[in-house]
């Protein structure tokens, strides 16, 4: 059966993405909990532009970015976390926990898919954090504190 998936399922797809499954899966698991919905021709329509509008307002914040990423170079960026005696955080900070923080100090509205992070920040201290957008490269300081 042809669906349109509504949000992300792991080891499936991604929300918006056409795939075809078993009638079975699609019927007694998608369907009924709201995850995917039956790829009818205007549910397919509908979906294009969704993903039309998203991509375009995708497109101005990466615009509005790389013109305002010189605000963001250099700047601190601090947050409270828990963590051990010898410092290390019982839960890493990933880029979707950074973006607001970044967005809360510069008042930039920054996509966590333009911070480049190797890995989830597990450490207390300062760490040198790097935002690529459109070709430019910034950095700011993220100062992470024991609770």
């Amino acid at each position: 059966m042809k669906i349109v998936l509504t949000k992300d399922i792991k080891g499936v797809g991604k929300k918006h993405d056409i795939k075809t499954v078993a009638d079975g899966f699609a019927l007694n698991s998608l369907i009924p909990q709201g995850a995917a919905e039956v790829a009818t021709a205007g549910v397919l329509s509908r979906v294009a532009l969704v993903k039309k509008q998203e991509e375009a307002e995708r497109k101005i914040k990466e615009d509005l970015l790389a013109k305002n990423l010189k605000s963001i170079h250099d700047a601190v960026v601090e947050i409270t976390a828990d963590a051990n005696e010898k410092g290390h955080l019982f839960a890493g900070l990933h880029a979707a926990e950074i973006a607001p923080l970044v967005r809360e100090k510069t008042g930039v509205d920054l996509l966590p898919e333009f911070i480049q992070l190797d890995k989830p920040i597990k450490e207390t201290g300062e760490h040198r954090i790097d935002i690529k957008v459109q070709g430019k490269t910034a950095s700011f300081t993220l100062k992470v504190r024991a609770k």
